[in-house]
């Protein structure tokens, strides 16, 4: 996990790195090797980057280890490893031998287990007695200075993984009835349009204004999405949004609005189309992550399955820009269970398992305007992704939602033009 955005968290003293821990990677780990990376000198060292890998480690789980560390200019680590023994210490043993081949200082080395930690480098007894030094997390200085940050420690990984579960009863059952309003008013309007790239550039339009609605006000906002054209007679309009596109301002809005299920069915529709989806993209910064955390998180859990992968991509974009790699990572695996190919979660994924910095990606972020420079004017092309998932069946009927139909079909003309590639790496560069 790199962190680069959380609030600084000053170690001391190796209870102050084991009540650390758990607040960087967001739940207290278990059969884990932690890895910290430290800037400054102690004892007033506080952490740069935390790393975290499953005992026993994978063959090859290291590999970019150092490269890493000397990309961000560390020299100093301290190793934490949670569990018994026989699985801690190899692991241990693996980091220390690979931190002297490499030149680094390993200032401490943790075996963590049962509420006991034990050092691999003091050998004092006075401090480090043979049978462990008892620590408590929970009532440390460092968890109640992350606690006033806002920072939170699960209880344990699966906790975190239950964070983006499906809302299931009575809110999946609304969100079904949506999906299917809205799926079967979407391919009606592409059934009546007579002028397709028309209805592109209004569809486009339309579901740019709908992801700044949703996100809110934007700090220092690039310039805003060109006008819709106007709907030709035989293109019936979508729904708009509820309200009006957002306009700049100088600081964002400290609560989110939560969308409609209307709202939120209509959005995730619209980002099936790669310009719309690549919107959310560039309007992510670090003044706005908690805004695109809570809204992509709520959408994750709400979208029926096939309208997931684009908003839990932008959920682990967010989460990887926030520093939480653990989350990001359950985030693109649940896009990818659904869409093995999206490939911006592909993208981000490759970027995690290679301890790339989210700071990789930010010279390759052009601003709305710069896209709409390089991928031009939208066409009929640009929807045919969209018409595929629009074309998937939902549940079957009586499946939780008695009554349900199944919506019309639309099958478009080949088109006479590919859709936009971009570059390997970008926003506009991870087709799904």
């Amino acid at each position: 996990m790199l962190d680069d955005t959380r609030p600084e968290l000053r170690v001391s003293a190796p209870d102050d790195v084991l009540a650390t821990v758990p607040y960087v990677l967001g739940f207290h780990p278990s059969d884990s090797l932690v890895l910290i990376g430290l800037t400054g000198d102690p004892p007033l060292a506080h952490t740069r980057f935390m790393l975290r890998w499953d005992l026993p480690l994978d063959a090859g789980a290291t590999d970019d280890l150092v490269p890493l560390l000397r990309r961000e200019k560390m020299s100093r680590i301290i190793l934490a490893g949670y569990g018994p023994g026989a699985l801690v210490t190899p692991a241990i043993d693996t980091l220390r031998a690979l931190a002297r081949r490499s030149g680094l200082a390993v200032l401490e080395a943790l075996r963590v287990e049962n509420g006991r930690f034990w050092s691999y480098i003091c050998t004092d007894t006075s401090c480090c007695p043979p049978d462990g030094r008892p620590y408590d997390p929970k009532g440390s200085r460092i968890a109640a200075q992350a606690t006033l940050s806002g920072m939170v420690a699960l209880p344990d990984r699966e906790a975190l993984e239950r964070s983006l579960d499906p809302y299931v009863g009575a809110p999946r059952q609304a969100i079904r009835r949506a999906t299917d309003a809205a799926v079967a008013d979407t391919l009606r309007r592409l059934q009546l349009c007579r002028d397709a790239d028309a209805l592109a550039r209004d569809f486009v339009a339309e579901g740019i204004a709908r992801v700044r609605t949703a996100l809110g006000p934007q700090p220092d906002l690039a310039a805003g999405a060109p006008p819709p054209t106007g709907h030709p007679p035989a293109c019936p309009p979508a729904h708009p949004p509820a309200h009006p596109p957002a306009h700049p301002r100088t600081h964002p809005p400290t609560h989110l609005r939560r969308l409609t299920d209307d709202e939120a069915v209509r959005l995730g529709i619209a980002l099936t189309v790669i310009r719309v989806r690549d919107e959310a993209w560039t309007l992510m910064s670090d003044a706005t992550l908690r805004t695109h955390l809570a809204l992509w998180q709520d959408l994750t859990r709400r979208l029926e399955p096939r309208f997931v992968p684009p908003v839990a991509s932008l959920l682990g974009l967010a989460a990887w820009r926030d520093g939480n790699s653990a989350f990001a990572g359950i985030a693109l695996r649940r896009a990818l269970a659904i869409d093995p190919g999206y490939s911006m979660a592909r993208l981000l994924m490759h970027a995690l398992q290679h301890f790339l910095s989210p700071a990789a990606l930010a010279d390759r972020m052009p601003g709305p305007a710069e896209l709409d420079e390089t991928m031009g004017t939208p066409r009929m092309s640009w929807l045919l992704p969209m018409v595929g998932i629009l074309n998937e069946e939902g549940p079957a009927s009586g499946d939780d939602v008695p009554g349900t139909a199944e919506p019309a079909r639309f099958s478009p003309a080949a088109p006479t033009e590919t859709p936009y590639h971009s570059p390997e790496l970008g926003p506009a560069g991870a087709a799904p």
